[in-house]
Parts: structure tokens; sequence; C-alpha cells
């Protein structure tokens, strides 16, 4: 299972975040990819979404999405290759 830093613990390592970015997905999106997830899965895997990415976010890519010409900041897509599949020893 993957193991996720509290709020508390980001502060006290890394001090105060500049900005949270969220990533969402609709319930329907959720349920696929479980589903998928678990399809490649045995008792002794588990799979998960890996996304490893950079992003840039301008003064033009603020403004923009503040006067709403942009739905957001920035996307992150994943694809089928970006499934993984951990296998416990």
């Amino acid at each position: 299972m993957s193991e996720r830093i509290s709020l508390q613990d980001v502060l006290r390592e890394y001090g105060i975040p500049l900005v949270n970015l969220d990533v969402t997905a609709s319930e329907e999106q959720c349920i696929q990819l479980r589903e998928h997830l678990k399809k490649l899965t045995t008792n002794k895997e588990q799979a998960y979404l890996e996304v490893s990415c950079s992003f840039f976010i301008d003064i033009h890519d603020i403004d923009r999405y503040l006067t709403g010409e942009l739905p957001n900041l920035a996307a992150i897509y994943a694809f089928p290759d970006d499934v993984r599949v951990y296998k416990e020893e």
C-alpha cells in the first residue's frame, strides 16, 4: 500500500508550500482505474498508477486561469503504460 506523507510531516520537513495542486478524477474514472488495477494483480501483487511529470505554470497561465480562459492551471493525463505492478516477496 502506498504511504502518504501527512501535511504536518510536509510542513516539518519542507516548510510551508507555495501552492497545493490537487489531482482529481470523476467517480467513473476512479472506478474504471480501480477495476483496471484489480485485473492486473493477484493476492501477492499490488498494481498502482505511476505518473512522473514536470509542468510549468507562468504568470500568463495564472492570469488566463483566473479570468476563466483556461479550465485549470495544468492537466496530467495517465495512460495504460503508466500502470505498474509491485510483487511482494
